[in-house]
């Protein structure tokens, strides 16, 4: 099996942990770090170290001068996104964007149409799609055993502040543009990524960080003849960590990242209650209220691997077979453009003043 020669743009908590980590774990077999590009002179050298035999820039233009590359990866700050990735399309390399691939459903639609135009990959580096807590619950959904599903609750919440660059508006910063983009795909991907979801209520807010970007959302979607989607973004929740909870007319699923558990019931075994006009009342003649034992299952059960493990190399994998074979993307490029489009529409429905 060949190796892909790879170019990682960007050393930073994303470029050199989530990826930096595949490239260097043995569950890399698809890719060679050819090449490095970091701002910093220090994180240069550290990469020297780190992938041995790779070459490091400053520019990543300095990257046209090489007709090796098979993949570049661009893993810098988040208003970087668009007009990197564009350049390096526009130059005939393959590329994964770290999100939020675009500002805005244009900058996102010019992206696609340029990979396009200049026949190459464009990939987004939108893991949780193949995360397994997200996939077991997808699964779910479809089965049928929960009936028909009324509601999708997504919480991405904790209790912690923020300072660093991801808190302010002028570097594309806030939980809508930094998590949002995992949570409301997952949302989409509940409606089937239905030409007509739309986003039924929003609001952002500043809660716990210092910049001037949002640090709280919540945002409900829909879509003709599909559930209400809840999602909810908050550093201000400290007894809620990351759940996603779906409930049914038969029945409720909750799952963490790291466990699941679901209560149904089964056609059948609850046979319907007529409705009685009159008052209900006890033995006694006094007021009484609907009430009964439901047959229920219960199902419990851990969920192996996260969005950081077990879905990066599934991700990496899907990405080389694409590469080297021309399979489909698992995660295809469209859809994450209207992830991009619910994003900008959250922004709008909600301007936070600029204070940085």
């Amino acid at each position: 099996m060949k190796k892909l020669k790879l170019a990682i743009i960007g050393q930073g908590r994303s470029g050199r942990g989530i990826h930096g980590d595949f490239y260097k774990s043995e569950n890399n077999i698809w890719y060679d770090v050819a090449a490095v590009v970091e701002l910093d002179p220090e994180r240069r050298e550290r990469a020297l170290a780190e992938y041995p035999g790779c070459t490091v820039y400053e520019d990543y233009r300095e990257l046209f001068e090489r007709d090796d590359i098979d993949l570049a990866v661009n893993a810098s700050f988040s208003e970087m996104h668009y007009p990197i990735t564009k350049d390096l399309l526009c130059h005939g390399f393959n590329v994964l964007c770290e999100k939020p691939l675009a500002r805005n459903y244009y900058e996102a639609c010019d992206l696609i149409n340029t990979a396009k135009a200049h026949n190459v990959t464009l990939a987004a580096f939108q893991q949780t799609f193949l995360a397994p807590f997200y996939k077991k619950a997808k699964e779910v959904a479809d089965s049928g055993i929960l009936g028909n599903i009324k509601q999708v609750s997504i919480c991405y919440n904790g209790f912690a502040r923020r300072w660093d660059w991801q808190t302010l508006q002028a570097k594309m910063a806030g939980c809508v543009f930094n998590t949002g983009p995992h949570p409301i795909g997952m949302a989409l991907g509940f409606l089937d990524f239905d030409e007509l979801a739309r986003v039924e209520y929003s609001k952002i807010d500043l809660a716990l960080a210092s910049g001037d970007a949002e640090d709280y959302a919540k945002i409900i979607m829909s879509a003709p003849g599909k559930p209400v989607i809840d999602v909810e973004i908050s550093p201000c929740d400290a007894f809620k960590p990351h759940t996603l909870k779906i409930q049914g007319d038969h029945g409720t699923f909750l799952c963490t990242t790291g466990d699941y558990k679901m209560k149904y019931i089964v056609d059948g075994e609850n046979p319907e209650r007529p409705v009685i006009w009159e008052p209900l009342e006890k033995e006694d003649g006094t007021p009484s209220y609907c009430g009964e034992t439901l047959i229920t299952h219960v199902e419990e059960g851990k969920i192996g691997g996260s969005a950081f493990d077990v879905a990066v190399v599934d991700f990496y994998h899907m990405l080389y077979d694409t590469l080297t074979t021309g399979a489909p993307l698992l995660v295809p490029i469209e859809n994450i453009a209207k992830i991009v489009q619910v994003i900008e529409k959250v922004h709008a429905d909600n301007p936070m003043p600029v204070k940085y």
